[in-house]
């Protein structure tokens, strides 16, 4: 498994936890996690020690919702350094966990762990909503995919829930912001807010997510804004993980290229079609200042 990274430790903690809670799950095979970047293990370490334990093939799920610059160039390039490093060493790469519906379904769990009203009560007040923020990117089409999940949440578990409507927002590069959110959210009627956060584990962004939408709150003292928790190290997480690395084993890896800025020349993006793909700068295992080559931006 082959996460962002993070210098926040309640989020390596949670990363590791999962890892964890993957191998009680995989006794039969060996089981590793590893960074990109800002936090130990890096990737690199974690191929080594399978390496160094017979193994030669290995197949690699990117911890990512998205597929961004991360998925898409990031991990794919260390991934191809560590065989070029490696006599023998080959892999199959997954693709992200995007959209599943287990995924909604832990989404819809978070929302309701916090929003402890009647379904009834929700829909006779209708002045609900919610706040799905995303990490953002410079990529169009990973920021189009959690404006997809805010819709697939908004027809299917908060139309169930008699919430009023769902919101997409991101906390960095992309727009709109978190303040821009809620105060859309505000203009178009809700008294009260449910933000979600699209993020797996805790780390530096979510906590921004939780500080500007509280300091949103205090400033509109009418508006009831709740935060709800990340998805977090869990059962759910771990079925999807594992049908991931199962597609993955049976060679069927449906990755969607149809709005793939590396690929297809989108409107605005044709500059990006064929652009070198190079691993990302981790402190111990650095690209020895290579530029990403996919051009994404990052607010760490």
């Amino acid at each position: 498994m082959v996460g962002h990274g993070t210098r926040d430790e309640k989020g390596v903690a949670g990363f590791t936890a999962f890892v964890d809670r993957l191998r009680g799950r995989l006794t039969d095979r060996d089981v590793a996690g590893g960074f990109i970047e800002l936090s130990p293990p890096p990737l690199t370490e974690s191929v080594g020690e399978l390496y160094d334990r017979g193994h030669r093939h290995v197949v690699a799920v990117p911890m990512m919702l998205v597929a961004a610059g991360h998925a898409k160039g990031d991990i794919p390039g260390a991934l191809a350094r560590e065989k070029a490093r490696r006599p023998g060493f080959d892999y199959t790469y997954g693709r992200p966990l995007g959209p599943h519906p287990a995924m909604l379904r832990l989404l819809a769990e978070r929302l309701d762990g916090v929003l402890d009203v009647p379904a009834a009560e929700l829909a006779a007040r209708g002045d609900t909503a919610v706040l799905l923020v995303g990490r953002g990117s410079t990529d169009p089409d990973a920021n189009a995919e959690v404006v997809k999940v805010a819709r697939l949440l908004q027809e299917g578990h908060a139309a169930q829930r008699g919430i009023e409507f769902v919101e997409p927002a991101f906390i960095s590069l992309a727009w709109p912001s978190v303040p821009e959110g809620l105060d859309r959210i505000r203009r178009l009627g809700a008294r009260r807010v449910v933000v979600l956060p699209y993020f797996l584990f805790a780390g530096v962004l979510p906590d921004r997510v939780v500080d500007q939408s509280l300091g949103y709150a205090a400033a509109h003292p009418g508006l009831d804004v709740r935060c709800a928790p990340v998805v977090g190290d869990c059962d759910g997480l771990a079925d999807v993980i594992v049908e991931r690395y199962e597609e993955a084993l049976a060679g069927d890896i449906r990755m969607n290229c149809d709005t793939c800025v590396y690929r297809i020349a989108i409107p605005g993006f044709e500059d990006r079609v064929g652009a070198p793909q190079t691993p990302h700068h981790h402190p111990d295992d650095p690209a020895h200042g290579h530029g990403h080559g996919h051009g994404h931006g990052h607010d760490h």
